[in-house]
């Protein structure tokens, strides 16, 4: 045996025996049978020859510089015994084929990262499991990742390390209170279950912050947006409290059904957005409000990109606030229309809008839709089409939705850069410029009505290293103009090479005192810029 591998045993070795001394977990290395033992009584051996050869003087010494990923496959069996004791055999997976569909998210293949080879996934049902095996992590100092619905876009859950992959799955629960019109979800809830439980009480969750498919903690922890975020905001908006487990294992409850809370530092607010680095969110309060009674969606369609996006100021100002106000192009709505199968219903033109328009009276939402209308002509819309079926408006917006599964297997990265909403017209300007300088095409659809633009650079670019130097300019006219590189995407595990374009070296160093006063082993969710 090498001195590296005898070292890295000992160092294990240090660690399971350290075990025997933490009544809270009630693990000691005594239930461990059959192969687990055996390994434990070999590490036991080797680490005497080393400490008498004086390789190492301490045991807390090893304890302070190790990682499980030195230990090889079979220190991370071990782990998978020590696991088992605390969820249940069914509850700790070690088959990398049951494994597979939890360790990427929808990143495009082209840029998404790898993930580990040895990987432990872990399914705890309550707040106390997971407290539980965040204490085991932090102390044999095992990274782990949380995963939620997988429907990221960079790479945020994709575990690069080998270690615990973390599924809150089976906390699924809602309880909705409409007397203080709140919901209590569990992280492992999706969307469309929060959707549904609200709606069940006649109430309504206004953002539309992702896939159907998402769930709550992950909604929380990416702070997502979506396209109601220019009337209703962002997940931030609507957490009035949560229930954070920790990465040394301790259990934090923050806010709770209360719209004012003005006691000490707003910790809840550092979590919401984290990406899973600072703690594993595992409950949250969620406000509700009263269900609009009608709704109408106008799509206008222009043959001038430049004038659709000078509508959108104005609608802006005049008073009239749409729950939606998005931009396409038709042949990428089209194509989106193709793929699940269902047909557009306005073909004129070559951009498009789609205004999505709410509120609790029939007259107000009518004068709302006269005025937009109007707006738009104004700025050389043709016939705009108002549809105020309430299925037929699903439709519209579930067409909207598949304009990136429509064209995914194209993509080699979508970006969501973001501007202030009157600035658009610039960035889709300083779009074309980049496009003609490198001889692409950079289609973009986006959230009008906030200023967030998605732009997809297809496959088809010379090489990798061209499309990143597209990206570069991409990010770099938009922070010119006031923007940033993600307005809803987060940065995850592919967007972290170009922060030095949005924060300064000082900006990053405070994130990195943060989460060492959270994580100070650095186990959770493991990025280099952190």
């Amino acid at each position: 045996m090498s001195p590296s591998l005898a070292l890295n045993n000992l160092l294990m070795f240090a660690l399971i025996m350290n075990t025997t001394t933490r009544p809270a977990l009630d693990i000691s290395l005594t239930p461990l049978y059959g192969r687990g033992r055996k390994l434990a009584l070999k590490l036991a051996r080797e680490a005497r020859v080393i400490a008498q050869q004086g390789l190492l003087t301490t045991a807390t010494s090893a304890r302070e510089g190790s990682s499980l990923h030195n230990h090889g496959a079979e220190a991370l069996s071990i782990v998978a015994e020590l696991l088992k004791k605390v969820l249940g055999d069914e509850w700790v997976v070690s088959d990398r084929d049951s494994i597979e569909g939890y360790i990427y998210d929808e990143t495009p293949e082209p840029i998404r990262p790898k993930a580990a080879e040895r990987l432990v996934l872990v399914k705890p049902a309550s707040t106390e499991e997971v407290s539980r095996v965040l204490k085991m992590a932090n102390e044999y100092r095992v990274p782990v990742f949380p995963v939620g619905g997988r429907t990221g876009l960079v790479g945020g859950c994709v575990p690069t390390k080998p270690g615990i992959v973390l599924s809150l799955e089976r906390m699924n629960r809602i309880e909705v209170d409409r007397e203080n019109l709140m919901a209590v979800a569990e992280a492992g809830a999706t969307l469309g279950d929060l959707m549904k439980a609200a709606e069940g009480a006649g109430l309504f969750f206004p953002p539309r912050p992702g896939d159907e498919g998402a769930q709550i903690g992950g909604l929380i922890a990416t702070n997502a947006g979506g396209v109601r975020a220019v009337k209703y905001g962002v997940m931030r908006n609507y957490v009035r409290g949560l229930e954070v487990v920790l990465p040394t294992g301790e259990i934090l409850k923050l806010g709770g059904k209360l719209l004012k809370n003005n006691a000490g530092y707003d910790l809840m607010q550092l979590f919401i957005g984290s990406e899973g680095t600072l703690g594993v969110i595992t409950k949250a309060v969620i406000r509700l409000f009263p269900r609009s009674r009608y709704m109408v969606t106008l799509i206008a369609p222009f043959n001038s990109r430049a004038d659709a996006l000078r509508a959108v100021p104005e609608i802006l100002r005049s008073g009239v606030m749409p729950l939606a106000i998005e931009y396409v192009h038709l042949k990428d709505i089209k194509r989106a229309a193709e793929h699940i199968g269902e047909k557009w219903p306005v073909e004129e033109g070559q951009v498009q809008l789609i205004i999505v328009l709410d509120g609790m009276r029939f007259e107000e939402v009518f004068y709302a839709c006269d005025e937009v209308a109007k707006i738009c002509e104004a700025h050389g819309a043709l016939d705009a089409l108002i549809v105020d079926n309430p299925k037929e408006q699903e439709r519209v917006l579930r067409i909207r939705g598949s304009i990136y599964t429509a064209i995914k297997r194209d993509i080699w990265d979508t970006l969501d850069v973001a501007v202030p909403p009157a600035k658009l017209g610039d960035l889709m300007d300083a779009l074309d410029e980049i496009a003609s300088r490198y001889g692409v095409d950079l289609s973009a659809c986006g959230h009008a009505g906030d200023g967030n633009l998605h732009v997809h650079i297809t496959r088809d670019v010379e090489s990798s290293e061209v499309a990143e130097m597209i990206r570069r300019d991409i990010y770099a006219a938009a922070v010119k103009l006031g923007g940033t590189i993600t307005g809803e995407h987060g940065v995850g595990k592919v967007r972290a090479k170009s922060l030095d374009l949005v924060l300064s070296e000082k900006h990053v160093e405070m994130m990195r005192k943060i989460k060492r006063v959270f994580d100070p082993n650095g186990i959770l969710n493991p990025v280099e810029y952190l």
